[in-house]
């Protein structure tokens, strides 16, 4: 996704500089909503990971806290 954002970008910046100013608005809208939108999944999969990885760290800590070598 956030290839795409970047080839809109690219697209935008070459056609702004040959004059094609309505494709360039286009492709920079695009790039600007697809940018935005990869950002978005991007927190939300971080802030996912992160409590994931916290409930997994808490379950093997609560687990391995009841046994002990010499019981």
């Amino acid at each position: 996704m956030l290839r795409w954002a970047i080839i809109c970008a690219i697209i935008a910046i070459l056609a702004g500089a040959l004059g094609f100013t309505a494709v360039a608005g286009v492709a920079a809208t695009i790039a600007k909503i697809l940018f935005f939108l990869f950002l978005a999944v991007f927190v939300i999969l971080l802030i996912a990971g992160i409590a994931a990885g916290k409930k997994i760290s808490d379950d093997f800590h609560h687990h391995d806290s009841g046994l002990s070598p010499g019981s």
